[in-house]
């Protein structure tokens, strides 16, 4: 059953995996292992709502570089198993994997990876699984505006020379863990984002908080300004 065209764009910044392992007296990795646990029963829940079209969670920003090289050593690999793990199940599913941010600092196995599953699953159509990695709103920004040399006359301009100026701007952002900032994330498509901010860490998020959030949105009035 296709969904609506006018489904929902809705993204996650899953703040607070450090903390979540730190309060258990863990290693920082293990709050990101059982982060991305999270993922997989997360993304079921929204591709199964025929409200929410694309899913976009903020898996390492632009700023991450600056934490332990052992703890950004861990997560890659993290990534990198969760997509590998997860590419049949993508392709059975009949969902879109897409990327945002740089490709060049994060290890050549994993950004060929991310490049192999994304053209893999180009053709599907109904729900994207668009992650953000070694991604910033700026640095996105930046690296658009370095592909021209002309001036931007306009908004719709500036927009194509984004990572994917085919999505939809974002609808909804969810960030756990208490924090309440913008944190570079998405800046020009998030301008008329609704957002969520949630205390709870996000290993312990769940659908029930997502639905919760979701059906706060539906029930917002949207005046962009207006």
């Amino acid at each position: 059953m296709a969904k609506n065209p006018e489904t929902m764009h809705v993204a996650i910044i899953p703040d607070g995996n450090r903390r979540w392992a730190k309060a258990r007296a863990w290693h920082p990795w293990q709050g990101h292992e059982k982060a991305v646990e999270n993922f997989r029963t997360i993304t079921d829940w929204c591709q199964a709502d025929p409200r929410i079209g694309v899913l976009t969670v903020w898996c390492f920003s632009t700023e991450n570089w600056k934490r332990d090289p052992k703890e950004v050593s861990k997560l890659m690999t993290l990534l990198e198993n969760y997509i590998q793990k997860e590419r049949p199940t993508l392709q059975k599913k009949g969902i879109r994997l897409l990327h945002s941010g740089r490709t060049d600092r994060i290890p050549p196995s994993l950004a060929k990876l991310i490049e192999e599953v994304c053209v893999e699953t180009a053709h599907f159509t109904e729900f994207s699984l668009h992650l953000a990695i070694d991604y910033g709103g700026k640095d996105e920004i930046i690296r658009g505006l370095a592909k021209v040399n002309n001036p931007i006359a306009s908004e719709q301009e500036l927009r194509a020379l984004l990572d994917h100026p085919e999505l939809p701007d974002l609808d909804l952002i969810i960030r756990t863990s208490g924090e309440q900032r913008t944190s570079n994330f998405f800046l020009w498509q998030a301008a008329y984002a609704e957002w969520v901010f949630l205390d709870k860490f996000f290993p312990d998020f769940t659908t029930d908080d997502l639905r919760q959030a979701v059906d706060g949105f539906t029930k917002r009035s949207r005046r962009f300004g207006g």
